[in-house]
């Protein structure tokens, strides 16, 4: 089997390395994510039974991973949980400090690490290979969020997947769907 068949044509590029190099240029897109983390968590829905709402915010993050990068990536959401456990108010729904759902934004500072490196080696490419890096991500999130909500809200670890797993997965096959537009179509519009 030919690696030229699994490998991208210009593996090591992610789509903000596109944009002209600076320190600048990594300061805005770092500071950038963030903001999108937090603006996409504002759409913030509850879900009945559940401390944790449904919110774009996952979906930021993870696009923010795989535009940025795991290091740039990383940067951004590292700056959104600071700033938010300093008193802004871009949690979900507009809250800040530490609550039962902040093992989301612990997983989610670990998932764009994730995604950002597979797309590095072109992982945001193809449809299929997109798909697996956004369900990977996800996943990542949920292996940090699920025991922290539990520890945090003093729930078994059944009642934290019943409260904190099961009434996303139909949002987050919704949020890789379209990741799976999304980002193989930018990098065709600049045909890298």
């Amino acid at each position: 089997m030919s690696t030229a068949a699994v490998t991208p044509a210009r593996p090591g590029k992610v789509l903000a390395d596109l944009l002209p190099a600076s320190r600048v240029r990594d300061i805005a897109l770092v500071l950038g994510g963030a903001a999108l983390t937090g603006l996409a968590a504002q759409i913030a829905v509850p879900v009945p039974g559940s401390p944790v709402p449904v919110t774009g915010q996952t979906f930021a993050a993870l696009l923010v991973g795989t535009t940025l990068g795991a290091r740039r990536g990383v940067s951004s959401l590292a700056v959104y949980a600071l700033a938010g456990l300093a008193g802004v108010p871009w949690f979900a729904g507009g809250a800040s400090g530490i609550s039962v759902s902040f093992g989301y934004i612990l997983g989610m500072i670990l998932a764009t690490a994730a995604v950002g490196a597979l797309a590095r080696r072109g992982a945001d490419r193809s449809v299929l290979r997109t798909a697996g890096t956004m369900l990977l991500g996800e996943a990542i999130i949920y292996l940090v969020g699920v025991p922290y909500l539990a520890y945090a809200a003093d729930m078994s670890a059944s009642a934290a997947l019943a409260a904190g797993f099961t009434p996303f997965l139909i949002g987050d096959a919704v949020k890789a769907a379209l990741a799976m537009g999304l980002l193989p179509t930018a990098w065709k519009l600049v045909k890298e």
